[in-house]
């Protein structure tokens, strides 16, 4: 379905200005988002849990996947925010693929724009390894990502061990969720004290990017990625008006290099979140890390 139509939808929902309203010109050279999934039905259908969180957060995701956009309409709201990629994740729960590797793989192959990030079935600690080596050297993707919501079991649990090891061996970052769950599961699991800690302390050389700041974590989160060279944090599920006070001071000192900018489209829209960024007044450089060279440089993406 075009993106005009699309929008018809959306603006007879109500929601048009939200979803499709102008950004002006981005000071950032170029703006990377790391926790992105495509708005497709198959999102919505797969994860029942993740609709209080639409509700609540007044987002328009459902009424642009009933109006049913594909890649080329990721790629025009892209372009309209100002995005220079979105990476587009995978999900997959016990006994379920909802947005399969393959499907990913058929975005990234649609646009250098879309940036891979695969999934595995945790429960099969081998089928999960192999998937991780599909993702990477078949489909090009550029991270592993698990939600410990999903499976209500912490990243600290034996499952995720191997998948730590392969990502290490094959130089990729593993993403994971931390802090409460909007939806409605236990957020337990989403501590970063202990779970984040021991991970890094097990695995130094894992790369772990930690989605939605970690709240009402957020200063244990913050110190975790000060403690651990390859702990960051990204800003998914978090509009950029309600970033905590803490995380824009670490962003702006001390951790300027651990921070990454991420949405959790289509939860968020892109325009919004990148025009909030824009309206933080962040300092220069630290306005650049945040909304691109972190992701850059952790992810090697090759971006000048």
């Amino acid at each position: 379905m075009s993106l005009i139509r699309a929008s018809a939808i959306l603006s007879h929902k109500g929601a048009a200005q939200i979803a499709f309203s102008t950004v002006a010109a981005t000071r950032s050279q170029h703006v990377v988002d790391v926790w992105c999934q495509p708005a497709e039905e198959g999102f919505i259908k797969g994860l029942p849990e993740v609709d209080p969180l639409l509700v609540a957060s007044k987002s328009p995701a459902k009424a642009m996947i009933k109006a049913g956009i594909g890649p080329a309409e990721h790629i025009s709201l892209m372009v309209e925010a100002g995005l220079t990629r979105s990476f587009m994740c995978a999900w997959t729960r016990p006994g379920k693929e909802v947005i399969t590797n393959e499907r990913i793989a058929e975005y990234t192959k649609f646009s250098e724009k879309f940036v891979g990030i695969g999934t595995v079935q945790l429960d099969n600690p081998m089928k999960a390894v192999r998937q991780v080596e599909t993702c990477v050297k078949e489909h090009g993707f550029k991270g592993i990502r698990i939600l410990p919501w999903l499976w209500d079991k912490p990243p600290t649990y034996n499952w995720f061990y191997p998948v730590f090891a392969k990502c290490i061996e094959l130089d990729v970052p593993f993403l994971t969720q931390v802090g409460i769950t909007g939806p409605l599961c236990p957020s337990e699991p989403g501590r970063p004290v202990p779970y984040i800690d021991q991970v890094a302390l097990d695995f130094p050389e894992l790369k772990i990017i930690c989605g939605h700041i970690g709240y009402p974590w957020t200063d244990e989160m913050i110190s975790v990625a000060w403690k651990h060279k390859n702990v960051y944090i990204d800003t998914s599920a978090h509009a950029p008006r309600y970033y905590p006070k803490q995380l824009l001071h670490f962003m702006t000192s001390y951790g300027s290099k651990k921070v990454m900018f991420g949405t959790n489209f289509p939860q968020l829209m892109w325009n919004n979140c990148v025009e909030q960024a824009q309206d933080l007044h962040l300092p220069p450089e630290a306005y650049e890390n945040f909304m691109w060279k972190n992701a850059n440089d952790v992810f090697q993406l090759d971006l000048k």
